[in-house]
């Protein structure tokens, strides 16, 4: 049920990809109760004309690395499960591939149930 869609500047390796999904998709599953195999993870990957962001917005020193993570899930989890994803994602992210915590942007935006289909046309949720 979460749609994850990762955005960063253009030029990483297939392994960097690879991390970065592997690593989302662990942290939602060790906090966010995400069953096995719900994994529906897209990347995008930008220009530097692209990619804007503030280098320094809120006294957080970001680099050209910076990760920007949007994931779109069913409404109902406490702060403390937002705030333990986020650690979780951060600290995924900096053991594999590498990234510093500072470069790690994470946005939910959460959704009713009904405002799903999977396939078939049908909302499985509702």
């Amino acid at each position: 049920m979460p749609l994850v869609r990762i955005s960063l500047r253009r030029g990483k390796s297939p392994g960097h990809i690879a991390a970065l999904r592997h690593g989302i998709y662990q942290a939602m599953r060790e906090t966010f109760n995400v069953p096995e195999n719900d994994r529906f993870i897209l990347v995008s990957q930008h220009d530097a004309d692209e990619f804007d962001y503030d280098p320094n917005y809120l006294g957080i020193a970001r680099s050209d690395d910076l990760v920007i993570v949007q994931i779109t899930c069913n409404s109902g989890r406490t702060v403390e499960q937002k705030q333990a994803l986020y650690r979780r994602v951060a600290e995924n992210f900096s053991n594999d591939p590498g990234l510093r915590p500072e470069d790690v942007f994470i946005n939910l935006v959460e959704v009713a149930k009904e405002n799903w289909s999977f396939g078939n046309g049908i909302a499985q949720y509702a």
